[in-house]
């Protein structure tokens, strides 16, 4: 039995683990990763990166085929190879994981291969080798798709999929139910209705996109029913028929029932955490009743001194720049520095569909729950010159301010390229900026950007140019 000693040791190489650990090794501590798959963890090589390879591939066939005339380009008989973009998507998962090894070697932390088990507050074992932790060890084991076998709808990995399984596949499927729209169950219904797949896409909810803003939600609704998904929200799954050839659902909706056929159907209905196994109950680290692990959101330590969580393990929201920052803090608190603490209400989410869907701060439904005197700016993309010009005229962009003084709780952004605006005002909610600043600050022309300054004059009553 081999026994190796390190000042902190992060179980878990994914997007909270590995750049924590770099973070450590930055404020000269010696540490180890120990991951039993792939450094990058999900986000990196089945999650983040393969399906952004993927969505700009339909994408790219959506341009082509429904676009490309206007623009001035012919083009022949236009046909799509799922497993071609799929192979692609790969390389390009690869070369990031193979990136985050480059980065380990860099910064001399020792990557350990194999699956980590709690024995004690200061060490871990992975298969007959004891790591010891002098300082700290660090939780980040992330979460993984789950199913619903309380209604056979268990995941059998060849009709009854996850996005793991969808995103090996050498063809895309005649016809595919998704379960969960969410940004998982949403991305992947524009990825396959983009190859020829007739895609029914199922919400328990009231709509899909749940957790954003319901204008946002809506507007992708109108887009993907007017490309052919069928959108299907405020249904219930009570029964599933799962064979070797097919699925096919039962759902209840508004008391009656119907049934939906599938040749697959990928399982996008939540997440379930990667705790079983890896020791908790052995070292005392208690868990939330929603089975996350417990931790003090000012220093991510649970309740044994010594251990900490970061990632998707340590509660929500569930999403990689959240635990990279996790990451990064708990570094800098086992190093003995104090970190700024980390605003969970300034998180931005983005769901990758096309268009794109990105938000931070309050939905409007929030801020009225909340009672607070608000008011609304919009500017519609289809205003903007820069949208015009490059056929994004779908969706907008929605500031809500207090009503008083201007304070921005909420943005939220549906468009072709929301996921790179959203930026601006993640940094002007960072700063406690207000609207009236947001529109001194001068926007080049022509961009689709703009669309936020007019956004935060409509809420001052001075919009120009609608």
């Amino acid at each position: 039995m081999a026994q190796q000693s390190f000042d902190v040791v992060f179980v878990g190489g994914g997007p909270a683990g590995y750049p924590g650990a770099i973070r450590a090794a930055q404020l000269g501590l010696s540490v180890a990763v120990i991951e039993k798959e792939k450094l990058g963890g999900v986000c990196v090589n089945i999650g983040c990166i393969p399906t952004k390879a993927l969505l700009y591939s339909a994408s790219m066939a959506h341009v082509v085929r429904e676009e490309a005339k206007a623009l001035g380009i012919t083009t022949g008989n236009v046909t799509v190879d799922y497993g071609v973009a799929m192979r692609r998507s790969r390389q390009v998962a690869d070369q990031n994981s193979k990136g985050v090894g480059f980065l380990m070697k860099k910064h001399k932390i020792a990557v350990i291969a194999g699956a980590a088990t709690l024995t004690s507050p200061k060490t871990v074992t992975v298969g007959g080798d004891t790591i010891t932790a002098k300082k700290a060890i660090v939780l980040a084991t992330g979460s993984r798709s789950k199913g619903i076998p309380s209604i056979g709808l268990g995941i059998n990995r060849t009709t009854v999929i996850t996005s793991d399984e969808a995103l090996f596949l050498e063809q895309a499927p005649a016809s595919l139910a998704i379960v969960g729209a969410g940004a998982v169950g949403t991305e992947f219904a524009d990825i396959f209705h983009a190859f020829g797949t007739k895609v029914t896409l199922i919400e328990a909810l009231p709509r899909i996109l749940p957790l954003e803003d319901a204008e946002s939600s809506d507007a992708v609704t109108k887009s993907f029913r007017k490309r052919g998904i069928d959108v299907l929200a405020g249904v219930k799954v009570v029964k599933a028929d799962v064979s070797d050839r097919g699925v096919t659902l039962t759902i209840e909706v508004e008391g009656a029932t119907k049934t939906v056929a599938a040749d697959r159907v990928l399982m996008a209905a939540g997440r379930a955490v990667n705790t079983d196994g890896i020791g908790l109950e052995a070292v005392g680290v208690k868990l939330t009743d929603r089975g996350f692990i417990r931790v003090d959101p000012a220093t991510l330590a649970t309740t044994v001194p010594g251990i900490y969580a970061i990632g998707d393990v340590a509660g929500p929201p569930m999403l990689a720049h959240k635990g990279t920052r996790e990451g990064v803090h708990v570094a800098e608190v086992i190093a003995g520095q104090s970190p700024h603490a980390i605003d969970y209400t300034n998180v931005p989410s983005v769901t990758y569909c096309q268009p794109e869907v990105a938000s931070v701060g309050l939905t409007e439904e929030q801020v009225k729950a909340a009672g607070t005197a608000y008011t609304v700016g919009r500017f519609p993309f289809s205003a903007n010159g820069r949208a015009r010009a490059t056929m994004d005229t779908d969706g907008f962009v929605k500031i809500i301010r207090d009503s008083k003084y201007g304070e921005i709780l909420g943005a939220h952004i549906v468009s072709g390229h929301a996921s790179e605006m959203i930026g601006e005002l993640v940094m002007a909610r960072t700063n406690e900026l207000t609207v009236d600043e947001v529109d001194f600050a001068i926007h080049a022309h022509p961009t689709l950007s703009e669309a936020i300054g007019e956004a935060a004059l409509d809420s001052l009553g001075r919009v120009l140019h609608i």
